[in-house]
């Protein structure tokens, strides 16, 4: 068997690239090529031992590249590519000697959901530090209402503003206006505030910080790195070694493509205050940068510290996935689930788990059956509960299990049209139950809605076959065949693939199987 190379090509924010030309050149075995789907993945299911270089280009991106890829007879390897921007820098490659990174498992993620929602690690925007935000929450009092505080806010904002108009040098004024309008997620208009405050007390904390989180806010990350800087070496700051700049830094140097220096940072953060936040912050980092094993001991002491934390759970799942631990990371996110039963993404990385082991899982069923019953409307919930009970039936005389496999993926493509794989699915029942009019016409959906599924041609071109259509058989035999050169079967894809349900809560954007 030869060696097989798979990944997913993303963006600088974690959403797939798909359309995206990835090659891999040897300088004895020449060069192949492949196409990213739509969930951004490429595949090289045959190549011979030896060193590669893996390259992932699209317009309007920089070229993205890793250098050497080592390949030994019959590995398995999954690299995950980031594309940035054409006119931002390359995305730093971490050095395969550091002790913080390692080269094996190549698994990817850019955190895992956060359930608060309060933003965070990984978020567009970088959101002061939560145990502030909690605080300030707690300060309203039980009594307290959302137009009540905004009503406070609106009273406080106009009142700063007159006193600046009266004294435009009140350094205090300055600050509070600024550090309410960054706040609201004006941070622009607060950094003007923040920035006339700071020149009027240069080497107060409070100030220093402030000022460098707008900058953050505002994507000037180069300044923000300076200003933390500059707060953590004041000499007056001595003997303040505080968590919140050191998490802030972590933030900065991640945008800043400088990985190493961002899990230091975040380690710091959560060694001075290992609250839930910064230690999952630290081990999303960790996972973030293929440190799987690390970042599991994390999410551990997370988990031991804060039991109640769904995320926690969340990330040792994602690692246990990692690693290739399949019991353990069902186990933790199904708790997870447990504990955050209104979060979809657990039941749609649950989902992918269960679609490519060959045996059902009682704990993922469980999960799903909630799934479906929650969200009776959402067309990956009828698709995934669909497979489930496929795969608890007891033989193909399994009439039950049959009949609501069969009405859940008649609702899911009912739901979405181009949902391709439940068309697939649906035509594998039909092949079963020897319909093979129904299996092609399920199959050709398939297709329509995913037209590069090797395994729908297959599929198809078996159904012709029993069909007596040997013509169009062998079209869609031909069809697979050239479609197989750049994909591996989809299950088998499923089965490695990045678990794409991590910060996706944070724009409201669900995975896809396809």
């Amino acid at each position: 068997m030869m060696a097989t190379l798979r990944g997913l090509v993303l963006d600088s924010v974690g959403h797939p690239v798909p359309g995206a030309t990835v090659f891999v050149k040897s300088e004895d075995k020449g060069t192949l090529q492949a196409v990213t789907d739509s969930a951004g993945f490429y595949h090289f299911p045959a190549l011979r031992a030896g060193d590669y270089i893996l390259t992932a280009k699209m317009e309007g991106y920089a070229d993205a590249s890793v250098d050497p890829v080592a390949l030994a007879q019959n590995e398995w390897r999954t690299i995950n590519l980031t594309l940035e921007a054409a006119e931002a820098p390359q995305s730093q490659k971490l050095p395969t000697a550091s002790a913080e990174f390692s080269d094996e498992p190549h698994f990817m993620v850019a955190g895992v959901t956060d359930t608060t929602n309060l933003g965070g690690h990984g978020s567009n925007v970088f959101v002061r530090d939560r145990e502030d935000l909690a605080k300030a929450t707690a300060s309203l009092g039980p009594s307290a209402s959302l137009s009540s505080a905004l009503a406070t806010n609106t009273a406080t904002e106009k009142a700063l503003r007159e006193a600046i108009e009266r004294q435009p040098t009140d350094g205090d004024a300055n600050f509070q206006l600024g550090k309410l309008l960054v706040d609201e997620g004006k941070a622009g208009e607060g950094l003007i505030y923040l920035e006339r405050a700071s020149r009027q007390k240069l080497n107060s904390y409070d100030y220093q910080y402030e000022l460098a989180l707008a900058r953050a806010e505002t994507g000037d990350y180069a300044g923000a790195h300076k200003d933390v800087q500059a707060l953590m070496n004041n000499t007056e700051n001595t003997g303040q070694d505080k968590a919140e700049p050191h998490h802030l830094m972590g933030n900065v140097c991640e945008k800043l493509n400088d990985p190493l220096q961002a899990v230091r940072e975040y380690q710091r953060a959560a060694e001075l205050s290992p609250t839930e936040p910064y230690l999952f912050d630290w081990g999303a980092e960790l996972l973030l940068h293929h440190a799987a094993e690390p970042a599991l001991e994390v999410f551990k002491k997370g988990n031991r510290l804060f039991p109640g934390s769904a995320r926690m759970l969340a990330g040792m799942g994602a690692a246990w996935y990692a690693l290739g631990s399949y019991d353990q990371a069902v186990h933790s996110l199904g708790e997870a689930s447990d504990l955050n039963p209104d979060e979809l993404n657990l039941y749609l990385f649950l989902g992918k788990i269960q679609v490519v082991e060959n045996a059902p899982s009682p704990e993922i069923a469980e999960r799903l059956d909630r799934f479906v019953k929650l969200h009776p409307e959402n067309a990956l919930a009828n698709y995934y509960y669909a497979v489930s009970v496929w795969k608890r039936r007891k033989s193909s005389e399994d009439a039950e299990n049959l009949a609501q496999a069969k009405s859940a993926l008649e609702k899911a493509v009912r739901l979405d049209p181009t949902l391709g794989v439940a068309y697939l699915q649906l035509g594998n029942l039909y092949w079963e139950q020897k319909d093979f009019s129904g299996a092609i016409a399920a199959y050709q959906h398939a297709i329509e809605a995913t037209p590069y599924s090797e395994d729908a041609h297959y599929r198809l071109a078996q159904a012709y076959r029993r069909a007596g259509e040997t013509s169009k058989a062998q079209t869609e035999l031909q069809q697979y065949k050239e479609i197989s050169k750049q994909k591996e079967a989809e299950t088998e894809r499923q089965r490695h693939e990045v678990p794409q349900f991590v910060y996706q809560l944070r724009d409201g954007r669900a995975g896809s199987p396809q």
